[in-house]
């Protein structure tokens, strides 16, 4: 155990949890937190909070990530597809399918992980900033890239770049952890509609307190906007220019609201949108993080981020019932060493 840090982010929490910590914010779901979220479930009723993996569609969104593509295994040179198990001298009756999926971790609904989002940050004290994630685990030596960068880079090649591997901050550090908490729900679709709305910190207390809604440490904060709706609506034939013109987005340039975040407590912060905050984000000063949350959260908080989850028939159903908290079980897919992953997170009430 040893600091990896003379100098920690200002606001940050580095250390507060251990010098070698990879949870952040996670740490905050104690037994006794799981077992106070327990008691929010009175009806028995289950909500499905994830999209379909191959939406949104396309690549418009980012053009970095693509849909899934699924191939039948290969069995005697065939495709492993309604292939039937009989020999001779065996006649069994059994017809076998079996599938493989070529998969972007963060293309449909999603978590962060820590290692996601660094930043360059003077953390040795000497004047130099290097590339450093939450805690001070360093890019190069604990998030690794391709060993085979240079190599791509001088023929030009495409294909995927090999050899990348989040030794700490990994999703499977969220995944071990399992992801059981108090879900709340504060539903900002209801009260802003459709329109494209930069939320900053006014405005989401004005509609938390609109509903009645309040946020204890450890608790896991959705939000709910309407996109995942508009995408859906869209069938996986994303409009680009309206998807930019359409529902709330936290303004992560907003002082009060990055302070609120932080004294909150809150263990995870989840939308329904595309990055949770507003983006492009609006104009910051001098040398500035192009994502203001995401450097606030994963960076500094160790707060992980669930994007393009699916909320609305949750958020329907809590209003008709006079409530906004529930039981969230929400964990990622245990995959060493990657930096996101899909989700399948699933409300009880």
């Amino acid at each position: 155990m040893t600091q990896r840090w003379k100098n920690r982010p200002e606001g940050s929490n580095w250390g507060d949890f251990g010098p070698d910590d990879e949870l952040g914010r996670l740490n905050l779901l104690t037994p006794e937190r799981v077992k106070r979220a327990v008691g929010e479930v009175r009806e028995g009723r289950t909500f499905c909070l994830s999209l379909p993996l191959d939406y949104p569609g396309g690549n418009l969104l980012n053009p970095r990530r693509h849909p899934p593509r699924r191939f039948a295994t290969v069995r005697e040179g065939k495709p492993n597809y309604n292939y039937p198990l009989t020999w001779e001298e065996a006649p069994f009756t059994d017809v076998i399918s079996d599938d493989a999926v070529l998969l972007h971790t963060q293309y449909s609904s999603q978590w962060d992980a820590l290692s996601h989002v660094g930043a360059l940050f003077d953390a040795d004290g000497d004047g130099e900033a290097e590339v450093v994630y939450y805690n001070g685990w360093r890019g190069g030596e604990d998030v690794i890239g391709p060993a085979n960068a240079h190599e791509h880079a001088e023929s030009g090649a495409c294909s995927p770049f090999e050899g990348v591997e989040a030794k700490r901050l990994g999703i499977d550090k969220m995944a071990a952890k399992v992801v059981q908490g108090r879900g709340v729900l504060v539903d900002l679709r209801h009260h802003l509609g459709d329109e494209r709305t930069r939320v900053g910190y006014d405005t989401l207390m004005r509609v938390m307190e609109a509903d009645g809604v309040s946020v204890e440490e450890g608790d896991l904060l959705c939000l709910h906007t309407g996109f995942a709706d508009v995408i859906l609506g869209m069938q996986r034939k994303p409009d680009l220019e309206r998807l930019n013109r359409s529902c709330a987005a936290l303004d992560g340039r907003d002082k009060r609201l990055q302070q609120w975040i932080a004294d909150s407590g809150i263990a995870c912060l989840i939308a329904d949108n595309y990055a949770v905050e507003d983006y492009p984000s609006a104009p910051g000063e001098g040398r500035h993080a192009a994502l203001p949350l995401h450097e606030l959260c994963l960076f500094k908080l160790g707060i992980h981020l669930g994007e393009l989850w699916y909320l609305s028939e949750l958020a329907a159903w809590l209003r008709d019932n006079q409530r906004n908290r529930f039981f969230l079980t929400a964990p990622p897919l245990r995959l060493p060493g990657a930096v996101g992953s899909p989700a399948q997170p699933v409300a009880t009430v």
